[in-house]
C-alpha cells in the first residue's frame, strides 16, 4: 500500500488507539478537524479520526508506548508502517493576563499550523431548521474547552507565542456566522490587523460570502493572505437537506464571490472545502472541481467525518473506494492547471492534513 492509499484509508476508516496516549491531544467537537488526532505517516502529518464510531471499528490500530518517539501502525494486527505523533506545543502551557489558557484561544493543527474559531457561535446553530447537520461548533464551548469570542489582542498574543516557541508557519482563522451582512468578515479583519501588527504570520480567513465584495479588499488590507469560503456540498438538494440555512445562499452566489475574491487574493489563493460523502456523487464533485480550478479556486476535498452529538453522527463516511478515484482525477486537474497546495500562502489547503489531495497533485 503506497502513502496515498494509506492516508486515504486512515482518514476514511479512522484509527483505534490502544494503550497510553502521546503527542498532541486529540480534539472532540468544535469547528475544525474534530474528533481527530494529528498523525505523522512517512513524513506527512495528517489529521485522522479517533473518536468516531467508525474509528472504534477501524482495522487500523497502534499501541502507544509513552517512552518511544514513534509507534508502529497495524492493519488487522499486521504491522504496516511506522508512525509518530507531534508533541504538545509549548504555547499550550501559557495563559493570558486575564487567566485564559492559550489553548482555549487557538490550537495547533497538524504540526505547524495555528487555528482558531474567532466567534464560537453561529446564527444558524441552535435552530434545527437552519443548522448544518455536520457542525459541532457549540460542543467545545459547552464543554468549556474554548471561549465564545476571542479578542484581536488575545489572538495576537497567542500567535506571537506560537511562532516564537513552536515555529508555527501559518494561521487559519474561521468563524461561526454572525447575524450581520458581512458574515464575519468585519471581525476577521479586526483580528488579522491585530495579529499582523504583532507577528509576521501568513493568515487565511474563512467566512461565508459577504453581502459586499469590498470586504475582500478590506481583509487583504488588514493582512489576510488567503481566503476560504466553503461550499461543503454542491448539489442543491444535498445542500438543502444537510445545511438548510447555508443552502439559502445560492451556489451561484458563491461562484460570484469566488471570482471577486480571486481578483483580490490572486489565482490559487482562494479555496473551498468540499466534504465528500455528504451526498454529492462523483460526477457532481468532479464537475465542481473543474469549474473551481478554472476560475482560480483550489477545491480542498475532504472525506466527511461524522462527529458525535450531531444529527449526522451515524452517517457513514465515504469509503476509500470512493475517495481514491476522486483524488486521482482532481489531482490530474490540479497538475494540469499548475495549481499546487504548496503555493498557497496560508490555510487548510496549504496545511493539507485533513485530506490526501495534496499527495495526488503530481
Amino acid at each position: 500500500m503506497n502513502k496515498q492509499q494509506l492516508i486515504t484509508e486512515l482518514q476514511t476508516n479512522g484509527l483505534r488507539l490502544v494503550g497510553q496516549d502521546m503527542g498532541v491531544a486529540g480534539r472532540k467537537g468544535g469547528a475544525g478537524p474534530s474528533d481527530h488526532k494529528a498523525v505523522t505517516v512517512d513524513g506527512t502529518t495528517v489529521m485522522v479520526p479517533i473518536y468516531t464510531g467508525t474509528a472504534s471499528r477501524s482495522p487500523y490500530t497502534v499501541t502507544l508506548d509513552p517512552s518511544a518517539e514513534q509507534a508502529v501502525l497495524h492493519c488487522n494486527e499486521e504491522a504496516i508502517a511506522p508512525i509518530a505523533f507531534p508533541h504538545q506545543p509549548t504555547f499550550y502551557g501559557l495563559t493570558t493576563a486575564d487567566g485564559i489558557p492559550y489553548w482555549k484561544i487557538a490550537l495547533l493543527h497538524s504540526h505547524d499550523v495555528l487555528a482558531t474559531t474567532v466567534l464560537q457561535t453561529c446564527m444558524r446553530y441552535n435552530d434545527a431548521a437552519t443548522s448544518c447537520q455536520f457542525c459541532a461548533i457549540g460542543q467545545s464551548l459547552e464543554a468549556g474547552r474554548t471561549i465564545a469570542r476571542k479578542t484581536p489582542a488575545q489572538l495576537a498574543e497567542v500567535a506571537e507565542a506560537a511562532v516564537r516557541l513552536d515555529g508555527v508557519k501559518h494561521m487559519v482563522m474561521t468563524s461561526g456566522t454572525p447575524n450581520t451582512s458581512d458574515r464575519g468578515a468585519a471581525y476577521l479583519t479586526d483580528c488579522a490587523k491585530a495579529i499582523k501588527n504583532r507577528v509576521a504570520l501568513p493568515i487565511q480567513a474563512q467566512c461565508e460570502p459577504p453581502d459586499d465584495f469590498i470586504w475582500f479588499e478590506r481583509l487583504q488590507a488588514a493582512g489576510v493572505d488567503a481566503l476560504g469560503m466553503h461550499l461543503e456540498a454542491v448539489d442543491p438538494h444535498v445542500r438543502a437537506k444537510i445545511m438548510p440555512g447555508k443552502a439559502t445562499v445560492p451556489v451561484a452566489y458563491y461562484y460570484e464571490a469566488f471570482a471577486a475574491a480571486v481578483k483580490v487574493f490572486g489565482w490559487g489563493q482562494v479555496s473551498t472545502y468540499l466534504l465528500a460523502g455528504l451526498g454529492d456523487d462523483l460526477p457532481t464533485l468532479l464537475s465542481a472541481c473543474e469549474r473551481l480550478i478554472a476560475i482560480g479556486v483550489y477545491p480542498f476535498i475532504v472525506p466527511f467525518v461524522p462527529i458525535g452529538g450531531t444529527p449526522l453522527a451515524n452517517h457513514a463516511p465515504p469509503t476509500s473506494a470512493f475517495m481514491l478515484p476522486l483524488y486521482r482525477q482532481v489531482g490530474v486537474m490540479l497538475n494540469q492547471a499548475g495549481m499546487f497546495s504548496s503555493a498557497i500562502k496560508a490555510g487548510c489547503a496549504k496545511c493539507g492534513a485533513c485530506s490526501a489531495i495534496s499527495t495526488f497533485e503530481s
